[in-house]
C-alpha cells in the first residue's frame, strides 16, 4: 500500500468535487436558483459537500484507493437543483451544469501553469510540487472529460438537454429504464480511457517534462 499516494490522491479528489460542486451551486444562484445555496452547497469548505455526499466524496473513494493499493480512486458529489427552474430556465441549466467540468478544467490549468513553470524538477521540494501539481492535472482532467460525456446523470446531459430541449425526453426515458444507471456505469468505465488519455496525453506533451514517462 503506497500510502502516501493514497493521502494525495483522496485530498486531491476532495478538493477536485468540493470546486466542482461549488461552481454548479454558485452558477444556479446566479441563475436563480437559490436551491443549493440554501442547502449550503455555495462553499469552498468541503465538509458541507462530505455532509450531503458521504458515501460518494468518502466512503467510496477510501474503498477503491485500499482495492487498488493507493493507485487510483473514484468519487462523487451532486448540489442540489431545482428541477423546475432547470426545466424552465433551459441555457441558465446548461451553463450551471457546464460550471463543474469548467471549474475542473480550471483547476487543471493552474496545474498546468505550475508543471510548466518548475520544468525539469530538482530537489526533494520542486519535485514534492511536481508530484502534487500532476495528480491535481490527472484528476481534474478526468473529472473534466467525465462529466462532459453527454449522458445522464452527467453534466454532459444536463449541458445537451438545457441547449436543446428536444433531449429532454429522450434522456428521461433513459434514466426511467430499470438498472439503467448500472449499466451507463459499467459501459462508461470502459469507455472513459479512450477519451481521457489521448486528452491527457496532448496535455502533457506541452510541458517540458512528461509527467507520464519523466
Amino acid at each position: 500500500m503506497d500510502w502516501e499516494n493514497l493521502i494525495l490522491l483522496f485530498v486531491t479528489l476532495i478538493i477536485s468535487l468540493t470546486v466542482h460542486e461549488a461552481a454548479h451551486a454558485l452558477f444556479a444562484l446566479l441563475g436563480g436558483d437559490r436551491t443549493a445555496y440554501y442547502a449550503g452547497q455555495v462553499t469552498l469548505n468541503p465538509l458541507p459537500h462530505i455532509q450531503r455526499e458521504p458515501f460518494g466524496m468518502v466512503v467510496l473513494p477510501l474503498l477503491t484507493l485500499y482495492l487498488s493499493g493507493g493507485t487510483s480512486t473514484l468519487g462523487f458529489a451532486h448540489a442540489p437543483i431545482d428541477a423546475r427552474w432547470a426545466f424552465d430556465h433551459p441555457r441558465k441549466a446548461a451553463l450551471m451544469s457546464a460550471a463543474g467540468p469548467l471549474a475542473n478544467a480550471l483547476l487543471a490549468a493552474i496545474a498546468f501553469v505550475v508543471l510548466y513553470a518548475i520544468g525539469n524538477p530538482e530537489g526533494e521540494a520542486a519535485e514534492a510540487v511536481r508530484r502534487i501539481a500532476t495528480t491535481f492535472l490527472l484528476l481534474n482532467v478526468l473529472l473534466a472529460v467525465f462529466n462532459l460525456i453527454p449522458v445522464p446523470p452527467l453534466d454532459g446531459a444536463g449541458i445537451v438537454s438545457g441547449l436543446v430541449p428536444a433531449m429532454r425526453r429522450p434522456y428521461e426515458v433513459l434514466q426511467g429504464i430499470p438498472y439503467s444507471s448500472i449499466v451507463i456505469f459499467v459501459l462508461l468505465i470502459q469507455v472513459i480511457p479512450h477519451l481521457f488519455w489521448p486528452v491527457f496525453d496532448a496535455i502533457d506533451r506541452l510541458l517540458p517534462y512528461s509527467t507520464r514517462f519523466g
